[in-house]
């Protein structure tokens, strides 16, 4: 028999509604999925992607996420991991320092076993290179065998590719897929084989009301899987219907409802009534001692039939919305990036944003053209300043509107002078 812990999509790093104590809640979260596994004694704790929320995590993410894998280390549990959308780079990965420390193992092609079953890995694959994907899984001979990799796969309906395809022609008979991506959990079967999301370790969108947690895989003979859930930082979801001539004192009276303290407060707006001033809300939460507090009004405006998708405090959403309306391309986007979000000095961003096109032009002329609107319906929305996404992963969307994914197809991104440096600094 072989008991791991499946978990993924912690986002480490992610400074959520640019709060400190939002950035340690997801240290927190992935170390207390760490210490369940220690207690638990299982055989190893399988991550299926997105570890960092970023390609360039910071130095205090870094070491952080080094202690919390030590105390695994420690307890003889082995960490085993693929490379996510968010976090993956040109050529090294932040994986591959972790392992190079003797604490990690990425999974690739070739089978590492544990106990009776064998663990195969496979990064997340943009689009443009998934019909030339060799499935190249080396035998084994454990009693199972499972596939961690991080997409939005069908059967889910969120799915932008069959699981069924990599199940086909793959040499290697899977007992379960187990998939990062999406911040919701499911489950459903193939054939013999279980494809089954973790969901996220902590919420990464105001869209993810449900508990966080992450799975527990037990191979023996069959393959179950259980759910398990971790406790996380409150968050408080108030909504309001507004009926005629009601405003701002009825929404703050069902705010006051609440227990506040310390939460992340999540207020939506419906019905008729007057025009509401999120700011007024918020700062009332925040005065009963919210830690974070974000309105949406989801009424129709008289002047605009757009739905009003953000507050005023959040003007960072407002513009990752219009950059998912803008249908960009993966290199487009990292080009947006570059631009508006990178760690790239404001000086350097011109020089940088040139060779980086000359690049991307010289290994795909058609790098740049914009590939449509992204399908609100399905995809990681995580963005660069605030994650969200259907039953999953993204940027900050509150209220629960689903966002643009900041590294959609954002495998295809490179490190910069800094990235190498950085690696150069730990190796």
């Amino acid at each position: 028999m072989t008991r791991v812990i499946h978990t993924g999509d912690t986002h480490i790093g992610y400074q959520q509604y640019h709060v400190p104590e939002r950035r340690q809640d997801f240290l927190d979260a992935f170390r207390r999925v760490v210490r369940d596994a220690i207690e638990d004694d299982v055989a190893a704790v399988v991550h299926a992607g997105d570890l960092f929320h970023d390609r360039r995590p910071t130095l205090s993410d870094i070491m952080g996420t080094l202690s919390v894998l030590e105390e695994l280390a420690d307890a003889d549990v082995p960490f085993l991991a693929v490379v996510g959308n968010h976090e993956a780079k040109r050529d090294a990965q932040w994986l591959d320092l972790y392992e190079s420390l003797g604490l990690a193992t990425r999974l690739d092609a070739e089978p590492t076993v544990v106990g009776d079953t064998a663990f195969y890995g496979l990064d997340f694959v943009p689009r443009s290179q998934r019909e030339d994907l060799a499935y190249d899984f080396a035998a084994h001979d454990a009693d199972h065998a499972a596939l961690v990799t991080h997409g939005l796969f069908q059967p889910f309906d969120y799915g932008d590719w069959d699981a069924e395809d990599i199940l086909d022609q793959s040499p290697v008979a899977f007992d379960a897929m187990l998939l990062g991506d999406n911040h919701d959990p499911g489950k459903q079967q193939l054939d013999e084989t279980w494809v089954t999301y973790c969901g996220s370790t902590e919420r990464a969108s105001a869209s993810e009301r449900e508990d966080r947690g992450y799975n527990i895989v037990t191979f023996d003979g069959e393959t179950r899987i259980t759910r398990r859930g971790i406790d996380t930082r409150e968050f408080v979801f108030v909504d309001v219907e507004l009926g005629p001539e009601e405003g701002v004192e009825r929404v703050r009276r069902r705010v006051g409802e609440h227990d506040v303290e310390d939460a992340v407060v999540i207020v939506g707006i419906d019905g008729d009534g007057d025009p509401i001033a999120p700011a007024s809300v918020e700062e009332y939460a925040l005065d009963a001692g919210a830690l974070v507090a974000r309105v949406t009004d989801h009424r129709k405006l008289a002047t605009d039939e757009r739905e009003t998708s953000v507050s005023f405090a959040d003007p960072d959403d407002a513009v990752a919305e219009r950059v998912r309306e803008l249908g960009l391309s993966g290199a487009a986007q990292d080009i947006d990036e570059t631009v508006r979000a990178s760690k790239v000095a404001d000086a350097n961003v011109a020089d940088t944003v040139q060779n980086r096109v000359q690049e991307l032009v010289a290994e795909d002329p058609d790098a740049l053209t914009a590939v449509g609107p992204v399908d609100e319906s399905a995809g990681d929305e995580v963005t660069n300043d605030e994650p969200t996404k259907p039953g999953g992963t993204t940027a900050e969307a509150d209220g629960g509107q689903t966002t643009a994914d900041d590294a959609a197809e954002s495998g295809e991104t490179i490190d910069d002078a800094e990235d190498q440096s950085s690696m150069g600094e730990f190796l």
